[in-house]
């Protein structure tokens, strides 16, 4: 009995030992996004004081990656992790100079070897490898922890070419580091386009150097009366070059003829009488009235607009009949696509409802054609479909299915923005502090479970650009406030960014997205914990 007693507790111990000794498998670590094959196998790698990087390949991109991930590793483990190009435990292998995306990581014992065609794939396989390990790798503090990532093949390429989100800087500013952090966010999740609202009725956010009352006096406020602010154009191209480096590509939006106060209180001799010149909300109806108005006398004067900083949309445009109106707009295309190295200029052509139809055609066909003329692509709201657009132009979907139909049968492209999945400014629920709910509620499975693909009849995958996911700031003050509204939900649009449709699950991505939020946690990112979800 004693013999018997004795067996038994051994057995429980070795039961223990092998639980405690027991690895996650690849699989099971919590990968954001998904990707397209995981196949785990037995053993791990684990990082230790001899634990280097080698770079196979060359150019400054593959430079900088494996610096990012060293500097990961580093603060960390508080191990060296040296790079060179001789030997290393963690081989970087760019294989060529392609825009390939795609990567393959193999993770083996002894070695890690993330190779891919293009840089930016070998930077989306350090991403899936550092979600690997766990989660207290995200950390600020050094940690004394075994750091090991379990074994296994992972083959993975995104489902849309263009992965984005957009911010809007015009109706609360947001300075320099406010974005460059926003862009670390996104790189993590695979996101490469970062789309930037830079002008509104609320404010002007970008310096134009030939127009300098715009930031002067447009970017002088903000919603609620703040101070506002604006980027110099080297603040500029340090965003760009900092997104850069983590493969985003910055499209920068000036938004008309509508959406444009923050032009008309800056610069008098632009304005027609069709705005609101005392910025005040009345409605949509009365504003035409006050514009047809206007333009029935011989002699208009033309003084600036009271600056704006309500929420009210639609009241503002540009004079189209004004040659003045495009020197503006030229001088400022010329001056801002000069220091945007990216194909997009969004024009965006939203909710002008007191430009009239026949002016509005005019006005965007013309920009448009000033945009090519500056050697890029316009990019603009569903709206813009309503006119003839150029071959290559893009039509961003977010209100009307009938629009993004238009640019369909045009031949042009589709970035799917459908408020009602992608806006993440709007509230999760009732109870939610801040944002809105015109469009919908968007709680987490929401924002999770629908296809760009068979979202709207007529539009199949192969009209679709890519996915974006806008904020819009009306409610957003803080930093606190913008991750509260962006996450989790960015991270569920980005899954239906990069993951084909048939592998996405809801019940993995709960179990993922609780693995993130610890990541997140440990940054004291201020993320909505949604109550779909087992935290």
């Amino acid at each position: 009995m004693k013999k018997f007693k004795l067996a038994f507790a051994m057995s429980i111990v070795l039961l223990a030992t092998a639980c405690q000794n027991q690895k996650e498998s690849l699989d099971a670590v919590g990968i954001m996004p998904l990707p397209a094959s995981v196949v785990p196998a037995s053993g791990s790698f684990q990082v230790n004081e001899s634990t280097s990087i080698q770079i196979s390949g060359d150019g400054e991109e593959l430079s900088f990656i494996s610096d990012y991930l060293a500097q990961k590793l580093r603060n960390a483990t508080g191990f060296a992790i040296p790079v060179s190009g001789d030997a290393g435990s963690i081989v970087l292998d760019l294989r060529s100079n392609s825009e390939d995306e795609s990567y393959e990581l193999e993770i083996g014992e002894e070695k890690i070897v993330i190779s891919s065609n293009g840089a930016s794939g070998i930077f989306y396989g350090v991403q899936t490898l550092l979600q690997a390990f766990p989660a207290e790798l995200f950390s600020p503090n050094p940690s004394n922890q075994t750091w090991e990532v379990p074994a296994g093949k992972i083959v993975d390429k995104p489902e849309y070419a263009y992965r984005g989100s957009m911010l809007d800087v015009s109706r609360h500013f947001m300075g320099v580091e406010e974005v460059k952090h926003y862009i670390d966010l996104m790189a993590e999740l695979k996101l490469n386009y970062l789309h930037l609202h830079l002008t509104d009725d609320q404010g002007w956010r970008i310096e134009i150097k030939s127009w300098p009352k715009l930031t002067e006096i447009g970017g002088s406020t903000q919603v609620g009366g703040g101070e506002g602010g604006y980027y110099t154009q080297e603040d500029y191209v340090n965003i760009v070059k900092y997104a850069s480096q983590r493969f985003i590509t910055i499209v920068p939006e000036v938004d008309m003829p509508g959406h444009t106060n923050a032009i008309l209180a800056s610069y008098g001799e632009l304005n027609s009488g069709i705005n609101l010149p005392d910025g005040d909300t009345e409605t949509v109806t009365k504003s035409v009235e006050k514009a047809e108005e206007a333009l029935k006398k011989s002699n208009i004067i033309r003084e600036p607009a009271e600056l704006y900083t309500g929420i009210e949309v639609g009241f503002s445009t540009l004079d189209t009949d004004l040659e003045l109106t495009y020197q503006l707009i030229d001088d400022v295309v010329r001056e801002l696509s000069a220091i945007t190295p990216g194909p997009y200029f969004h024009i965006g052509g939203d909710e002008s409802h007191v430009t009239k139809k026949d002016d509005y055609i005019y006005f965007i066909e013309r920009v448009q054609e000033i945009v090519k003329s500056h050697g890029k692509t316009s990019i603009g709201w569903d709206e813009i479909a309503t006119t003839t657009l150029l071959p290559g132009n893009v039509a961003q979907f977010w209100a009307m299915a009938d629009n993004a139909k238009l640019a369909q049968e045009q031949g042009n492209q589709v970035l799917m923005s459908p408020a009602k999945k992608a806006y993440l400014d709007m509230q999760y629920d009732s109870t939610t502090r801040i944002g809105l709910h015109w469009a919908a509620y968007i709680e987490l499975d929401s924002a999770y479970l629908w296809d760009p693909a068979n979202y709207t009849e007529g539009i199949s995958k192969k009209d679709i650009l890519g996915v974006e996911a806008p904020l819009w700031t009306e409610t957003v003050v803080t930093r606190d406030d913008l991750e509260y509204l962006v996450f989790p939900r960015l991270a569920a649009i980005a899954e239906v960014a990069w993951t084909p449709m048939e592998k996405r699950n809801w019940e993995s991505f709960k179990k993922r997205i609780a693995i993130q939020g610890k990541r997140w946690e440990l940054r004291d990112i201020n993320f909505y914990k949604s109550p779909k979800v087992d935290w």
